[in-house]
């Protein structure tokens, strides 16, 4: 009986961790040896200019629909951002690449194509919201450096 009881605690710890950890963003690090590039994932144009979302799923993930359709809003919200989806059934190679380890997985890339913010499950809006304005405001300072100009939100520069 007391192996039961301990097994039932050891699970309900467990699952209570992975709600927790569910939806929250995962900084992708700033050091060069950490950043992950996200090119080559879709045609060029299918990337946003100031920043891009993409998300994993799988024909059979109960949670991406809704997924898709609250960064599609995001999305839509903000000038040059993007969404691209990518179907993990169709390519396995990508979990490995990306570490995926459950859907929906979200990765918020920089103009720049790279991994700046991770999300395992569905997002959490405060969270991609504030991610997403990281990057945004990330890009706006990098554009007003490279023109001289501050605050003006030009097209941005390939490094």
């Amino acid at each position: 009986m007391a192996v039961l009881v301990g097994v039932l605690a050891l699970a309900t710890v467990l699952g209570l961790l992975l709600r927790h950890r569910t939806g929250r963003a995962r900084s992708a690090g700033s050091a060069a040896s950490t950043r992950q590039d996200a090119d080559g994932l879709a045609l060029d144009t299918d990337y946003g200019t100031a920043a891009t979302f993409v998300q994993f799923s799988t024909p059979t993930c109960a949670r991406c629909p809704a997924t898709r359709r609250q960064l599609a809003v995001v999305a839509d919200q903000h000038e040059g951002v993007r969404r691209i989806e990518i179907d993990l059934a169709e390519h396995p190679e990508l979990a490995r690449r990306f570490d995926v380890m459950q859907t929906p997985t979200v990765l918020l890339l920089d103009a720049d194509r790279s991994v700046h913010t991770r999300f395992g499950g569905p997002p959490r809006p405060p969270e991609l919201a504030a991610a997403l304005d990281a990057v945004l405001t990330a890009g706006r300072t990098d554009t007003s450096r490279s023109t001289g100009t501050p605050g003006t939100t030009g097209p941005q520069e390939s490094r």
